[in-house]
């Protein structure tokens, strides 16, 4: 592939990364990455997760945030699903969706993996009601 290819891949995962994500999420996270070694990894996700994925049709927005919910719980990634429920928020998905969305995954991935990602939930969805994104 070419170098013009990939640069047309990364900057429309830039854009969606920033429509899912938000404006300062994306900032902070290229900010942790500016080191020589830490740039190939935001490269890379921004280019393959971002612009090779999250841009493909079949899939609206809130259905890959959803996934993405399960997938990080599952992983138990504290990071990354409360960045992904902000993203799943800005999505279009409800405080319902993301709590049936965890709940099916504790079912499917045990309950331990269910209680650290709804303990995980419960703090960024008060966030975002604070900051109104999501109703009180």
């Amino acid at each position: 592939m070419s170098e013009r290819a990939h640069k047309e891949i990364y900057d429309a995962g830039m854009v969606m990364r920033r429509k899912v994500m938000g404006e300062e999420y994306v900032d902070n996270q290229l900010k942790k990455g500016e080191s020589e070694f830490m740039k190939p990894m935001q490269q890379l996700t921004t280019e393959v997760a971002w612009g090779s994925i999250w841009t493909r049709p079949g899939l609206e927005p809130k259905q890959r945030s959803l996934i993405n919910l399960a997938l990080l719980a599952f992983q138990a990634k504290k990071a990354e699903l409360a960045g992904h429920i902000r993203g799943a928020v800005l999505n279009g998905a409800s405080e319902i969706e993301i709590r049936e969305t965890l709940l099916h995954t504790a079912v499917y991935c045990g309950i331990p993996t269910g209680m650290e990602a709804f303990r995980i939930a419960d703090e960024a969805v008060a966030k975002l009601k604070e900051e109104g994104l999501l109703p009180k």
